[in-house]
């Protein structure tokens, strides 16, 4: 099995709705995102998958994020927006777009600092 990995970026404010704790309040993140993406095989060229295309799919998620407050954004205008749900967000919106006959989006990993971190795969 071979795996691709990207890491990505964006920023953007929250506050989780009934935590008790700092947490509670509005406050920002500079959130790193890693995907990893695996296929069996190869395509003609020796890829699973293009850096380039996946960074660019990545992008087109996390740029709705960018620079926002996220819970006026949905799902997060009813789901708290916490690292977890953030990291199953991005890979179902993700999984849209990658997974194919070959390929499988593998997991997301959102660190929301340089100590914490959530994952989602299925």
């Amino acid at each position: 099995m071979y795996t691709v990995v990207v890491h990505s970026t964006f920023s953007s404010a929250h506050k989780l709705r009934g935590y008790h704790g700092d947490c509670e309040e509005l406050h920002g993140h500079n959130w790193k995102v890693v995907v990893e993406v695996a296929g069996a095989s190869l395509d003609n060229l020796g890829m699973v998958m293009d850096f380039r295309v996946l960074k660019k799919r990545i992008h087109a998620v996390t740029q709705k994020l960018d620079h926002a407050y996220l819970n006026d954004i949905p799902p997060f205008d009813t789901l708290n927006p916490s690292s977890e749900n953030i990291s199953s967000y991005i890979f179902r919106e993700l999984k849209k777009t990658i997974n194919d006959d070959r390929i499988r989006l593998s997991k997301v990993t959102v660190w929301e600092s340089d100590n914490a971190a959530a994952v989602y795969s299925e």
